[in-house]
């Protein structure tokens, strides 16, 4: 089953719900970037997370997601669109540990539980909307949750899981975030709230090959009526490319690209998100000068 996030509205529009099969995404990011079991979570997590955050935005925007904790795995970035197109990667993506107490990979302790969450959307403005919250949990998912409900104001609840192959390949991943809109009544928090209890780990709905459909349909009931609004796919995608490449260093200077054809006689550079390399020749560099 390829990847998707889909768009719904329950209660009578009073809940906003998506969710989102992320397995074949997060295991081409972890394919990029060779991460170890622990940090493919911590990555996998905030994927799935910003996936269904970019879907969220019109008219061409993005976002910028920003996971920074005092864990070993350093900071945790990825951006995704509204096109359900997204990319991560992690400063050491070589971070184990053996589960934790709840025999889950112990992501707490990748991430740290001190640091910030940053949130940067460029809807196409001359300003960028940035919100940060401080690192509350270091699960991830409960850190996009405080960040929903302080930064943007949305009561949320938020969930991703990730479960990790004995090769380190991606078994299952996947998310959910569900939203209290506007004039939401008491009765019906309450009964999203336990079903949310009641729900067993999204990763393992997903393992067990649920829909995200069928896990929205569980997230809020036979009594919620869920409306289908959207289905849209999502998939890794990063946009580099030489050209892009070409521009920056043209963007340099002369001086610094002469530095580069004196001192390291080309020039070499690997992309943080996709870790697809290029290289440039003396020619190509010096093509890049300006007359």
């Amino acid at each position: 089953m390829k990847d998707y996030v889909l768009k719904a509205t329950a209660f009578d529009g009073e809940v906003r719900a998506y969710a989102i099969k992320s397995t074949n995404t997060v295991e081409e990011a972890r394919e990029r970037q060779d991460t170890w079991a622990t940090a493919s979570a911590a990555l996998g997590r905030t994927i799935t997370i910003t996936a269904m955050l970019g879907v969220m935005l019109k008219d061409n925007a993005k976002l910028t997601v920003k996971l920074e904790g005092n864990g070993p795995i350093g900071a945790v970035i990825a951006d995704a669109n509204d096109k359900g197109e997204v990319r991560g990667y992690v400063i050491n993506p070589h971070v184990d540990f053996e589960s934790n107490a709840q025999g889950k990979l112990d992501v707490r302790r990748a991430v740290g539980t001190e640091g910030t969450l940053s949130v940067v959307k460029d809807l196409g403005l001359r300003n960028h909307f940035t919100g940060q919250v401080p690192i509350v949990s270091g699960e991830v998912s409960e850190d996009f949750t405080y960040y929903l409900a302080n930064s943007e104001q949305i009561p949320s609840a938020v969930g991703a899981g990730v479960l990790v192959n004995p090769d380190h390949s991606i078994l299952a991943a996947g998310g959910f975030i569900i939203q209290m809109l506007p004039g939401a009544s008491d009765e019906t928090i309450a009964k999203v709230e336990k079903q949310i209890e009641e729900i067993a780990p999204i990763s393992q709905l997903i393992q067990e090959g649920k829909t995200p459909e069928e896990v929205l349909t569980l997230l809020v009931g036979e009594e919620g009526k869920l409306n289908i609004l959207e289905n849209m796919p999502v998939q890794f995608s990063c946009p580099c490319s030489k050209e892009r490449l070409s521009t920056a260093i043209s963007g340099l200077g002369n001086e610094e690209i002469d530095a580069m054809i004196k001192e390291d006689h080309g020039a070499t550079a690997t992309c943080h998100f996709c870790n697809e390399v290029y290289t440039f020749s003396i020619d190509e560099l010096r093509a890049l000068k300006s007359s």
